[in-house]
């Protein structure tokens, strides 16, 4: 249950065996490939980027079309179904579907293609429409545009930007001094006014001039049809645009059966360009080519099984040093702990694995935070379902076994603070045999009463407060003491857990008497005389030491600060309960009457549906900070690097175990 210890490692192979090699490397997922910029002498880099390219375009394509089937056809699927994981697949069925690809391709194109027909004519469509709009102002005009003039007389057909009825426009014409004019308005409405204009073909111009003074503008469209005609054949083809899309819109919807084929190709183009990207960190020479990466020590053996496949491989192992990736290996307790680890940072090379000693405080005090058995016995048993109903992948299940913990743990703390629902059954019995039972009375073990007993449990999480502290602060004498650092183990670490000791001695004193008080005073005394004289024993000045010493001793105050934040273990508790209970009081609102009963459940599922969500998140993001800030402090310095394997990159297909010989 620890940091797995890490081999570098280097195959020398034949070019022949690459293809072989890459991937069952890829598919086993127990190396790290390294990438060396300087290469041995007599092998050199391959440049692969282009076919890697070729690959990322695929796959591009792939993901492009996917998204378009999924806006015209959207994949049914429930809320549950993010449980389930991925489409688990055999490895042979990627070289299988190979022997496809291109055709997937190719309707991957297809339905990219309709979709671009699909943009364009919606393009078409908004301009088609406009154009309509425009010219229905103009449908009565039976006159087409391009008719401009006869023989003697200027036809002018246009627009003013407001309204004017044919008495106002005849006088705004006479504006224009020996204007020669017939006018007619084809239609006047809002802020327009089309009208059509006939002068002597000698005042065209003059017309004109006087026209755009007054903003004047002309129809935006020309040809030999009049407008109706021209309106209908806008509509015709509108209508035929909306067909076409829709047809192409059919199409897409056809290839909804695809869907799973255009996922693999998403997958398949990933994993194939990640080969080739892998391959790019190899060296080659005219016949070898040379692989180095890092790989668990524990797997060494399954890697030099794959290469004994090989016709000619040499591989050789070497500790990997200070720069190896970092890969975590813990008991099924522990495991569901290791992403909020990582989440965090990984441990660096001189950290321990806190995965076991998070595990056990996290699932404790989210249990306390939360601290229903009601809902821990809720949270248990919907895990447990989820896990044995769809079968999840690895990072989903640990998640479920995360909160599998939690409830178990909460269900507990409910116990001990008897709360089940609340007071919910204290308050329902009550309700129907008008009692007056508390939680206290129908427990059959003592209780601690979250309201009543408020001091008490303040008192409990300060002192589990305190034993986190200690823990960590343990790690860290730990880690000190095994890299070679025993001063510092004894005097930076050890006499400040003795010097908390001290004190929480001297406060039990209190309760248990002025001799516990006494030994627990000592204890304090002594760690702070070692403090004084140790702190700046780094210090040639005995002055300078002295008072360096002196001042370390304001670190008590962070420590005081520490604990006062597991104060949060009461008061979350306080407030899943109180929230708990008063939902129960609002549900009995209206008696014991048909209508009072069914209020009665329905305000119990939905209240106590809210206080779940809201309790369950603020207990996770407050038991991780006591994590974080109370005890990694203490000890943890992260900055590892994450172990990540060359491996296949699905998003959407789950590879089963290779057992290919």
């Amino acid at each position: 249950m620890a940091k797995l210890k890490m081999k570098s490692f280097t195959i020398v192979a034949l070019r022949k065996d690459r293809k072989y090699l890459t991937e069952h490397l890829q598919d086993s997922s127990i190396v790290e490939l390294k990438y060396d910029k300087e290469s041995a002498e007599g092998f050199k880099k391959i440049d692969l980027s282009s076919r890697r390219q070729v690959f990322e375009r695929q796959k591009a394509n792939a993901e492009k079309a996917l998204k378009i089937l999924d806006s015209v056809v959207p994949e049914k699927s429930s809320m549950l179904s993010s449980f389930s994981g991925r489409r688990e697949i055999d490895p042979d069925e990627i070289g299988e579907f190979a022997e496809i690809a291109a055709e997937v391709t190719d309707l991957c194109t297809d339905i990219i293609e309709l979709d671009k027909k699909q943009v364009e004519n919606a393009a078409e469509k908004v301009r088609l429409r406009n154009s309509i709009a425009q010219l229905e102002p103009w449908e009565n005009y039976d006159i087409p545009f391009s008719l401009k003039k006869t023989a003697s007389v200027s036809v002018i057909a246009g627009s003013f930007p407001y309204l004017l009825d044919e008495k106002q426009l005849a006088e705004k014409l006479a504006g224009c001094d020996g204007l020669v004019f017939e006018s007619e308005i084809v239609y006047s409405s809002g802020n327009i006014t089309c009208f059509v204009l006939f002068v002597p073909k000698k005042q065209e111009q003059k017309a004109d001039a006087f026209l755009r003074s007054e903003g004047f503008s002309y129809p935006a469209f020309q040809g030999k049809d009049e407008p109706k005609e021209l309106i209908e054949k806008y509509r015709q083809r509108l209508a035929d645009t909306e067909k076409e899309d829709e047809q192409a819109k059919e199409k897409i919807a056809s290839f909804k059966d695809e869907r799973e084929k255009i996922k693999f190709a998403c997958d398949f183009f990933t994993i194939r360009a990640d080969k080739y990207d892998a391959i790019s960190t190899f060296d080659h020479s005219a016949h070898t080519f040379v692989v180095t990466g890092y790989v668990p020590e524990e797997d060494c053996k399954k890697l030099e099984e794959i290469c004994s496949k090989l016709d000619m491989c040499v591989i050789e192992f070497e500790d990997a040093g200070e720069d190896a990736p970092v890969k975590l290996k813990n008991n099924k307790f522990a495991e569901p702990a290791q992403g909020i680890v990582t989440m965090y940072a990984s441990p660096g090379i001189t950290d321990i694995d806190p995965s076991p000693i998070l595990a056990f405080f996290y699932y404790f005090f989210f249990g306390m935070m939360f601290s229903d058995a009601g809902y821990g016995l809720l949270m248990f048993l919907a895990c447990v379902w989820a896990i044995r109903k769809f079968k999840p992948e690895k990072a989903m299940r640990n998640n479920l076994k995360l909160f599998e913990y939690c409830g178990i743990s909460t269900f507990i703390w409910g116990l001990v603070y008897g709360s089940f629902f609340g007071n919910a059954p204290a308050v329902y019995y009550n309700h129907f045999a008008g009692t007056n039972l508390t939680m206290a009375d129908i427990c059959p073990w003592p209780i601690l009463d979250q309201k009543n007993d408020a001091m008490t449990i303040m008192i409990l999480s300060v002192a589990l407060g305190l034993i986190h502290i200690l823990v960590g602060m343990g790690c860290k004498f730990y880690v000190l003491w095994k890299n070679g650092d025993k001063k510092g183990a004894l005097f930076d670490v050890g006499s400040w857990m003795l010097l908390l000791v001290g004190v929480a001695v001297a406060a039990a004193g209190a309760k248990f008497g002025k001799t516990v008080m006494n030994i627990g005073i000592y204890i304090a005394v002594f760690c702070v005389a070692v403090l004084i004289l140790t702190q700046g024993r780094g210090k040639k000045n005995i002055f300078m030491r002295l008072m360096s010493g002196v001042a370390s001793l304001y670190d008590v105050t962070s420590y005081v600060s520490d604990l006062l934040s597991y104060s949060r273990l009461l008061a979350l508790g306080l407030t899943t309960g109180v929230m708990a209970e008063v939902f129960n009081l609002l549900s009995e609102m209206l008696g014991k009457s048909i209508p009072g009963i069914f209020l009665m459940v329905v305000v119990f599922i939905v209240g106590h549906a809210i206080n779940i969500g809201l309790n369950a998140l603020g207990s996770y993001v407050h038991t991780m900070r006591l994590q974080y800030v109370e005890m990694f402090s203490k000890f943890y310095e992260g900055g590892g690097k994450q172990f990540e394997p060359f491996s296949l990159n699905s998003k959407y297909i789950r590879i089963k175990e290779d057992n290919r010989k």
